[in-house]
Formats: C-alpha cells, structure tokens, sequence
C-alpha cells in the first residue's frame, strides 16, 4: 500500500497509508467545517463548550479542530475526512481579550470524539513550534509525536450542550511541550 506524509500540528511528520475514495475530494480551504462546527445562538446542542486554561497571552486566534476518535482520523487531512463522509468541525475565533476564555463548537451527537486546539499567536494559520501552543481533549503529556487518539478521547451521552476543558501546552525545550506552569 503507498504511503503518504502528513505534518502534523507538533511539527513532526509521518507516514499514513493513503485511502482511495470513490469520488473527488474536496477542494481545499480554511473554511472547511466552520459552517457545521458553528454554534449559533439559542440552539440547545449537541454541542461541545471548551474552557480553555494555560494560555500563555491573550494574543492571536485559537483554532479547534473536532475528529473522529481513531488513530487512523485522528488528525487526519480535513479535506480527506469531509470527502469521505466523516466528522469533521473547525471553529476560529480570536482570543478574547480578558475574562475566561471559551470556545463552542457544534458536534454531530453522542458519541466519541477527538478534539485538537491551536493557540495561533502570530495569526497565520498554521502552527509554528517556538511560537504557538496547542492542546487535546483528555489534556494528554505531549511527546515528539501526535497523542494517542485514545488519550484524547471524549465521550458526549447528551445531544445537550457538554463541556470539557484543555490545558495549553506551551515549547519548553528543545522539542519538549508542556503546561506554563509545569
């Protein structure tokens, strides 16, 4: 089987057996998924209200990123999941300037997803490793490669709106990532 490398948000790039799809994929853009990850007002869910904790400033934009919950998805090119009929959501939105900072998100219902958060400083859209920081649901230690999708598994039972945090992560190091205040 061929395979193809994807750069994944740490930095780091691996391989991925490529997938064949009966139709084209869809072209590329920053857009996709905003228009189903939006939330909007008065809805009633299914939703996922994200607290985010740890950040270094209040700089810049912060991208969330909804995946399926599988090593195969988890992380996967966005254009490749949406052309083959799977989850995927993204929401931007700058970073408030004050008072707790919280990101909405629309999700397709109860069930298990991944969820990968980008604190974009200098607002360029992709992540910059001595500059940008980034977070998992189930806030796991980051390494020299992407989590585990299990450890950043989050199971939603209620079509209502549910909430999680995630804890910024932050280069501390050479190549080492971690909380500010670890």
């Amino acid at each position: 089987m061929k395979k193809a490398v994807f750069a994944l948000g740490l930095g780091l790039a691996v391989s991925a057996p490529l997938v064949a799809f009966a139709g084209p994929l869809i072209p590329s853009t920053p857009d996709l998924g905003k228009a189903e990850g939006r939330c909007r007002a008065g809805e009633s869910g299914p939703a996922l209200l994200v607290n985010v904790a740890g950040l270094k400033d209040r700089k810049g934009n912060l991208k969330l990123e909804v995946y399926p919950s599988n090593d195969a998805d988890f992380l996967a090119d966005d254009n490749i999941l949406v052309s083959a009929g799977k989850t995927f959501r993204r929401v931007e939105v700058p970073v408030a300037a004050s008072g707790n900072v919280q990101v909405c998100v629309r999700i397709p219902g109860p069930g298990s997803y991944s969820i990968s958060l980008l604190h974009d400083r200098d607002s360029n859209r992709k992540f910059g490793l001595s500059v940008d920081g980034i977070g998992f649901t189930g806030n796991p230690k980051l390494g020299m490669k992407k989590p585990k999708a299990a450890a950043t598994r989050l199971s939603v039972s209620s079509g209502g709106v549910s909430q999680t945090t995630i804890v910024m992560n932050y280069r501390k190091g050479l190549m080492s990532f971690g909380p500010l205040g670890n």
